[in-house]
């Protein structure tokens, strides 16, 4: 348990290579791999584009991303359906800290959150503590 950061069970998020900053993100603890909304993904002779909707300053803006470092693999969604999806691999700010994550990407324009944070991001680095949101964000605005 030493060294292990609290995590709410949602907070706000930045994704500094994609510019992305405070977006939110909810905690699955069910979810084994993270995954992040996207639009028009999809490979065109073995590079990889997707569409990002986000904001900016308070503006609905879309941001066109391209990588050729990306994989596949079948991921078990929600309702219990094995998708193929494609993977990045990406940082992700919380409590201060860069972490490289894998981040799959798919339509969660139906979510209330855009970015979900899975197990495998979670794992030996924080507990979960539901009754909290926002501690990361929280602590970044103070400091």
């Amino acid at each position: 348990m030493k060294n292990k950061k609290i995590i709410g069970r949602a907070d706000k998020v930045d994704l500094p290579d994609l510019g992305i900053m405070d977006a939110k993100a909810k905690v699955d603890t069910g979810a084994y791999t993270s995954s992040i909304h996207c639009k028009r993904i999809k490979v065109n002779e073995n590079v990889l584009s997707f569409q990002l909707p986000t904001e900016v300053q308070g503006k609905a803006v879309v941001k066109n991303f391209q990588t050729k470092d990306f994989f596949q693999k079948s991921i078990r969604s929600s309702n219990g359906e094995t998708q193929k999806r494609y993977i990045i691999k990406t940082s992700i700010v919380l409590f201060g800290k860069s972490y490289q994550a894998e981040f799959s990407l798919t339509d969660r324009s139906r979510m209330k959150n855009p970015i979900l944070l899975g197990r495998k991001l979670l794992k030996e680095k924080f507990l979960v503590d539901v009754s909290q949101k926002n501690l990361s964000y929280d602590e970044k605005k103070t400091s």
